[in-house]
């Protein structure tokens, strides 16, 4: 009878966390886009092993900052944004959804960039590729329910599996690789150090808090099951990054190993097939496009929650267009305007990154202490506010985290 119940009560808890789960998991994932895969591929193929110990630190720092914002969605059962309103005022909201929505539209057009480069491999032109990808994330947007859309982001998120096949089939030395963890080092110098703040901010950025929350709160998961969602943060956060392990891998076993340097996760993806085999390059290529059609759909939709409960105006993917049409009009300049400047002759892709990226640094640790403030109000939080231990850790990722930021903005504007 015990055995029984036992049983039953795991099944009950499997099930509760399969129902809980989503945000988390969607979140951390969908930040290894084009962007992303492009910092871990030349931080394998231009320094080898030496920076995979650094996605210890990072894992544990994603897990700290998006435990806080679930938290907050569950025990509130609103936005971050909605928040920072309520407690900062319109106008500091107002410049703040500005900064964002900046640094998120330079990342969309990346991520049609990423769609294009990807299928390029696979000798399709841009002009097919991109179009077909914004319908794609615009109708299932428009079309389907929190619950539908959900369930496409989590069978993309399986797809990442594709990173880990390359990995393997790049045939690495794991005795090097487990040395490489167990014995940190850092190779002083103005490249290294930017590519490493690279992999630091590529892995946490201001959109995610602000989508994660708002994930929770559209799921409407329940106080009792806020254990649940932890576990759902704590997965995304290391599955993010085992998948930019074996990314990291994948080029320092082959790319690195031969002398070769790369500019972008096509350079990476092309020069892995006469060292490691047509079909690692294609998983590559593939690898890719699932991130940059996956990062295309989420990006904007994270924008548009920001800035609708910023401004109070109704949001979600369970609305009708009739209900929410500044949300869904939002979201389809978002993604009509990004893939259309893509396939625009002569575009300055770079620039518009360089100044996303530049906002991102700015805004991230502005972002992060705005949340340390809201967790630890305990007319917001009750008695769910920061205990002792987890404000010290936090600060002291914020800190860090601030000063990775700073020195990031610094070397992009070449004063260091």
């Amino acid at each position: 009878m015990n055995k029984g119940l036992s049983l039953k009560a795991r099944w009950k808890t499997w099930l509760i966390f399969m129902a809980v789960i989503g945000p988390g998991i969607i979140t951390s994932n969908v930040d290894n886009d084009a962007g992303g895969i492009t910092t871990y591929s030349i931080a394998g193929a231009h320094f080898g092993y030496s920076m995979i110990w650094s996605l210890i630190p990072i894992t544990l720092a994603l897990i700290i900052i998006q435990e806080m914002c679930a938290r907050m969605g569950v025990v509130t059962g609103k936005g971050l944004s909605d928040l920072i309103r309520e407690r900062f005022g319109v106008k500091v909201t107002f410049y703040l959804l500005l900064a964002i929505i900046i640094t998120n539209f330079g990342n969309v057009i990346a991520e049609f960039a990423g769609i294009a480069a990807s299928m390029e491999i696979f000798n399709v032109s841009k002009y097919i590729s991109v179009p077909l990808g914004a319908i794609f994330v615009w109708l299932l947007v428009l079309k389907g329910n929190y619950k539908s859309v959900e369930k496409v982001f989590l069978v993309a998120c399986v797809f990442y599996v594709s990173y880990i096949i390359s990995g393997i089939l790049a045939k690495p030395d794991w005795a090097i690789v487990k040395t490489s963890i167990l014995n940190p080092e850092l190779k002083f110098s103005t490249e290294s150090y930017g590519v490493l703040i690279g992999v630091i901010g590529t892995t946490i950025a201001p959109w995610m808090q602000f989508y994660l929350q708002s994930a929770v709160v559209e799921k409407e998961i329940k106080l009792e099951n806020y254990k649940y969602s932890k576990a759902d943060v704590i997965s995304g956060s290391f599955i993010v990054n085992i998948v930019a392990l074996f990314i990291v891998v994948a080029c320092a076993s082959t790319l690195f190993k031969a002398g070769i340097r790369i500019e972008t996760a096509k350079d990476a993806a092309l020069a892995l097939a006469p060292l490691a085999g047509k079909y690692c390059s294609y998983l590559f290529a593939f690898g890719l496009l699932n991130a940059s059609l996956f990062a295309a759909s989420i990006l904007p939709l994270s924008t548009t929650y920001m800035v609708c409960e910023g401004m109070g105006w109704e949001e979600g993917v369970n609305k009708k267009f009739s209900e929410a049409p500044q949300y869904y009009g939002l979201y389809s300049i978002l993604i009509f305007l990004g893939a259309g400047l893509v396939l625009w002759p002569n575009f300055p892709l770079i620039s518009i990154m360089f100044v996303s990226q530049v906002l991102n640094g700015i805004v991230l640790p502005l972002v992060l202490v705005f949340m340390l403030i809201l967790v630890n109000n305990k007319k917001i939080m009750g008695t769910y506010c920061n205990g002792i231990v987890l404000n010290i850790l936090t600060w002291i990722t914020v800190v860090v985290l601030t000063a990775l930021s700073i020195t990031l903005l610094l070397m992009m504007l070449k004063i260091v």
